[in-house]
């Protein structure tokens, strides 16, 4: 009976981590080795902030997920303590977040991730976090959109100036 009741447990676990790799915009697998329980308390409350799920899963159990939701790739990345960030909202931000950490503290290290069902290893994900945020790229678009604009506007002020003298 007991043997029944943790099998039955791990696969509602199972199922759990599944549906969260189904319904998460962006995952983030990270190995937690060396970080005190200040730094991840520290950590956790900058993910929570910013909406990211941060848990730390078993690795068989993540597997048997990976296999389910059709993510067998990231296997590789599941060697060693695994920590798992899964966020629904924003695409990037649990990558900025722990890329962010990261480069403050040598003992957290990105393993790779998911990214909108695609699955990236660690240099991609740190590639991926380095990226301006969504607002910053619509700022950068916006002033590429005003310059020719702006430009036609100087080049029409400065003929009326010149005629007016």
């Amino acid at each position: 009976m007991a043997n029944a009741k943790i099998i039955q447990g791990k696969q509602e676990a199972v199922e759990v981590i599944t549906t969260k790799f189904r319904e998460s915009s962006c995952t983030v697998v990270a190995d937690y080795r060396g970080l005190n329980v200040a730094q991840v308390t520290e950590l956790r409350k900058q993910l929570r902030e910013a909406g990211v799920d941060f848990q730390v899963l078993k690795n068989s159990l993540v597997r048997r997920a990976t296999a389910s939701a059709d993510l067998s790739q990231l296997d590789e990345a599941l060697t060693g303590p695994t920590a798992i960030a899964f966020c629904n909202t924003d695409a990037v931000a649990p990558a900025k977040i722990l890329n962010e950490y990261a480069k403050k503290n040598e003992a957290l290290k990105l393993k790779g991730g998911v990214v909108e069902g695609n699955v990236y290893n660690a240099s991609e994900i740190k590639a991926l976090a380095e990226l301006p945020s969504r607002d910053g790229l619509l700022s950068m678009l916006l002033s590429v959109l005003q310059a020719p604009v702006r430009n036609f506007a100087l080049a029409v002020k400065a003929v009326a100036e010149q005629k007016e003298a």
